[in-house]
């Protein structure tokens, strides 16, 4: 990809962008991150909904580096980065999802998803580096990048969990292009069967309409990729039955360190200078 790396000194500017957006912990991830590589960069934050992208991104300048995205931004994002003449990353092909954007050299849009790594890093950190069965709560964009996950740690099978079982259609393609079999269920507890782990994407105030079986929630290691509030609605149902959860800063900031790979080198897979004081720096930042 023709990115623009750290040479172009006027590129300075920065920011996350999603709506909610004042929880978000980004700017101080990326702040620490920059500081550690000695960059005077600047990383902000912009509550911007779907309809809004287009006209913020056509109103930035000729300061602006990239962009990080979070909901409900990450189709259209996709959507953009496709159609502006740049190019997009395996990951952010695979699942139709986009949470980085930046420019290259001819002004095209280059679209990442640095989420799919992101969260295989972070389960990693939590002695996962396998899962052959994996249920994964709610359907939008973050549940396309954990199939794609899930996938990358050699699952066969993925059990997505949906209020409305017909809204799974969209992600049959995606499961089946990285080679699992996917089985869609309602959220009735009556064709929930068990797994190794469970993934939600559900937002953290959101409580699923039952209390999963208390069997699942025993056995099953529950990821949450929500982080505030913390625990949330779901890991508390672990909680009453003893079971382990863990919330999803361990992503935030490795998909973070994704991020800042691409905005330093251009390149997701190229280690940054120092990674290892930048990736404490930002586990620091985001206590």
């Amino acid at each position: 990809m023709r990115i623009l790396s750290t040479s172009d000194a006027r590129l300075t500017r920065l920011a996350v962008l999603g709506s909610p957006i004042d929880h978000s912990r980004s700017p101080q991830l990326h702040r620490a991150a920059y500081d550690v590589l000695g960059l005077d960069w600047d990383y902000g934050r912009h509550r911007v909904d779907s309809s809004e992208l287009d006209g913020f991104i056509a109103g930035l300048d000729d300061d602006w580096r990239g962009l990080s995205l979070t909901m409900p931004l990450k189709t259209r994002a996709f959507e953009l980065a496709g159609s502006t003449g740049g190019e997009l990353d395996r990951r952010a092909r695979v699942t139709g999802a986009v949470n980085t954007l930046a420019w290259d050299r001819a002004g095209g849009l280059l679209g990442f998803n640095t989420d799919v790594a992101g969260l295989v890093h972070a389960l990693a950190d939590e002695g996962v580096a396998r899962a052959t069965h994996v249920t994964v709560l709610g359907g939008g964009a973050t549940a396309a990048s954990a199939i794609a996950a899930a996938a990358e740690l050699g699952a066969e099978e993925v059990q997505l969990l949906l209020r409305d079982p017909a809204r799974g259609e969209a992600l049959a393609g995606l499961a089946a292009s990285v080679g699992l079999r996917l089985r869609t269920v309602a959220f009735d507890g009556a064709e929930i069967v068990e797994s190794t782990l469970v993934v939600s994407t559900l937002p953290g105030g959101a409580r699923p309409p039952i209390d999963l079986p208390e069997s699942l929630r025993a056995a099953a290691l529950l990821f949450d990729v929500s982080y505030d509030p913390w625990p949330s609605a779901v890991a508390q149902q672990w909680a009453l039955v003893g079971g382990r959860a863990v919330g999803g800063t361990g992503m935030l900031v490795h998909q973070a360190l994704l991020q800042v790979r691409v905005f330093v080198g251009g390149d997701p897979e190229l280690p940054l200078p120092d990674e290892d004081a930048v990736l404490a720096a930002m586990r620091a930042a985001a206590r």
